[in-house]
């Protein structure tokens, strides 16, 4: 039997009461679940992100930092105007490693979600009373599938991720600002969004929610009392974050081109919103979309059903109308402050997509909502768990500061250790509470969860379960599209022939698939960019006796031109006859586009030489002319109906039968 009287070494008695008192300090069942959601969310995260492949735009930006480098120009040029410089930097660190295998960029966008998610968790723990509760918004961000792209593709990750994280430093920074004034917290604040605008100019947007979220969970009054606070109250921190902001606007906008667009029509922008709001922004809230659209190599967008859509408009007027109800004006600013940031994240997106070909899914685009959802996830856990309660500095307390309910929150919860100021830093010691420092309204829990505890946890639990189990459902459709990369599968087949290639196997550059970088990125969607990266990359050349293509799934061909073709010559058994030093000007089947073109010249000559080849009133290329029959590919540039070649040797024949000017085509099998 245990001795309930027992002494420990210290001298004190130690009865089972204190000892459990001490085991249930040791371990803090929240933190414990959060670390097991947590840790959940993130294998299922790297479960789907490993099956994929880069794609698009990251064999774009990562030919980029091969072919640039160091330079300033390359780090500090802008990509589809996306200023990125620690982006570009990353990016060129991580593929110096292996070339283009994946796991490099799949580690480290794993690696940065499990930051976002832990500072996510810390942050509610900063901002939300310590309960339960605190676990729905933790959920409802972590796993949510309208995030899988940003911790999957390179391209998005590399700027989202470090976004998000910026956006969680600063808010925190901010809080802990408004309870303390230290300006060491203005520090924190000010560089974590610098830090962020170094990956992604939307970062700004980071300013703008750290002041609505001031404005809205922490000012006291109406509208127009609460922003004249805002601004007045705490004006080191608008000093800081504008001072930012309008530096690197400055060096931005020097450099960038406007991407500013009309609309073309009114039903092109209420398509867009029906979209944001309809669709995506609902679905983000509820664990949706549970259906997706294939985007052909890059990740699914949003593709609700109508039924799908209906259901989720119900849960989130449910959730809406539950947390006003309970907790009346903290849940109203809570929703208010998403209604606010949504609608800057709509602005932005309809004024520089609307009217372009990208319209039509403007506003089913996953990766446009990746800092829209941090905002409501932690406006659900403010408008379902109210605000921490915690002393503003020279200020009032918050407008809806609440004290979690016995039946919420075990009695040895605790904060993060950084997570709270020191007793005596809350309030200054000649602070005096303000005419307006009185406790709200609905301080405290709420009456109903009061009177039914059990049922309120229940119901939590029931939420949960199903708001984790919508996410991975609606994420194994996400993961099959995400697995399917037909850029992998033709760099991978590439790399197999090219290994297997006879020694002088050449090749004249074209652009790769469509599918794996789309013509919008030209020149870097050209084989000579595409495999640049590659310690063996093919060897490209203008003119060659021998040619190879790759052909659309990557496999090498012998070359051949397919395209306009010369008339039939007048000599019998000869075609065209070049002779005796004569040009002889050869008609086309056809008129020729003026631009880059391959050409395929079919000969027969008597003897080694050399000729001019000209198209239209282009300038002449030279090439070698070999004894005997034989074939010459070209690269030139010129357009028109004819042709004229020049043989250098007067005592030389020449003859040809075969001229066709147009695209490089694998050769025809038979």
């Amino acid at each position: 039997m245990t001795d309930p009287g027992a002494t420990t070494a210290s001298g004190t008695t130690s009865t089972p009461n204190t000892r459990a008192a001490t085991a249930a300090k040791a371990v803090d069942p929240i933190h414990l679940a959060a670390t097991v959601l947590i840790t959940a969310s993130v294998l299922w995260r790297a479960s789907i992100t490993t099956r994929g492949y880069l794609t698009n735009d990251d064999f774009t930006i990562i030919g980029q930092a091969d072919a640039g480098g160091l330079s300033p120009e390359h780090l500090f040029g802008l990509y589809n105007n996306h200023f990125m410089p620690a982006a570009r930097l990353l990016t060129w660190a991580t593929h110096r490693l292996t070339e283009y295998e994946y796991w490099p960029y799949a580690t480290l966008m794993v690696i940065g979600q499990v930051a976002v998610s832990i500072a996510f968790y810390r942050l509610l723990r900063l901002l939300l009373p310590a309960g339960w509760a605190l676990l729905v918004p933790l959920c409802l961000f972590v796993f949510n599938p309208l995030t899988l792209e940003d911790s999957a593709w390179w391209a998005v990750g590399i700027n989202l991720l470090p976004m998000q994280l910026a956006m969680i430093v600063a808010i925190g920074a901010q809080v802990r600002y408004l309870r303390t004034r230290r300006p060491r917290h203005l520090v924190t604040l000010g560089a974590s969004v610098v830090v962020a605008l170094l990956f992604f100019e939307k970062a700004l947007l980071v300013v703008a929610v750290v002041f609505l979220l001031t404005l809205c969970l922490y000012a006291p009054g109406g509208p127009l009392r609460a922003v004249l606070t805002t601004i007045r109250r705490w004006w080191p921190a608008w000093l800081v974050l504008g001072g930012i902001s309008v530096v690197y606007l400055a060096g931005y906008l020097s450099v960038s081109t406007s991407t500013l667009r009309a609309p073309i029509s009114a039903g092109e922008v209420s398509t867009f919103l029906q979209q944001y709001y309809g669709q995506s922004l609902p679905a983000g809230l509820v664990g949706g979309p549970w259906t997706w659209l294939d985007a052909s190599d890059g990740p699914a967008v949003v593709a609700l059903t109508r039924t799908a859509q209906l259901v989720s408009w119900a849960i989130v007027a449910a959730l809406i109308g539950c947390t006003v109800w309970l907790r009346r004006t903290v849940a109203v600013r809570a929703w208010i402050l998403l209604a606010l940031y949504s609608g800057l994240g709509a602005g932005l997106i309809g004024a520089t997509r609307l009217g372009s070909g990208f319209s039509g899914v403007a506003g089913l685009v996953p990766r446009y909502f990746g800092d829209v959802l941090l905002v409501a996830a932690l406006c659900v856990g403010v408008a379902l768990c109210g605000l921490r309660r915690a002393e503003l500095a020279d200020a009032t307390q918050p407008a809806d500061a609440t004290q979690p309910a016995d039946a919420t929150q075990p009695a040895d919860a605790t904060q993060p250790a950084d997570a709270t100021e020191p007793a005596d830093a809350t309030q200054p010691a000649n602070a005096t509470r303000t005419a307006d420092a009185t406790e709200p309204a609905d301080a405290g829990e709420p009456a109903a969860i009061r009177r039914h505890p059990q049922s309120f946890a229940t119901a939590l639990a029931v939420g949960l379960v199903l708001l984790v189990a919508s996410s991975v459902y609606s994420g194994v459709d996400f993961g099959t599209d995400w697995q399917s990369k037909a850029g992998r599968d033709y760099l991978n087949t590439a790399r197999a022939e090219l290994a297997a290639a006879e020694p002088g196997t050449v090749f004249m550059d074209q652009p790769v698939p469509e599918i794996v970088v789309p013509g919008l990125a030209q020149p870097w969607n050209l084989q000579s960019r595409f495999f640049a990266p590659l310690d063996d990359e093919p060897v490209f050349v203008t003119k060659a006796r021998k040619l190879s293509v790759f052909d659309a799934s990557g496999h090498i061909r012998p070359a051949w031109v397919k395209g306009v073709q010369a008339a039939p010559g007048p000599a019998p058994g000869c075609g065209y006859q070049v002779t005796g030093g004569r040009t002889a000007r050869i008609p086309l089947a056809g008129t020729v586009v003026d631009y880059w073109q391959a050409v395929r010249i079919g000969y027969i000559s008597d003897r080694d030489t050399t000729a001019l080849f000209r198209l239209g009133g282009s300038e002449a290329v030279p090439f070698d002319v070999h004894r005997g029959l034989n074939a010459m590919f070209l690269l030139v540039s010129g357009g028109g109906n004819a042709v004229q070649l020049t043989v250098a040797d007067p005592a030389a024949t020449f003859c040809t039968d075969e001229i066709e000017i147009g695209a490089l085509v694998p050769q025809p099998v038979g």
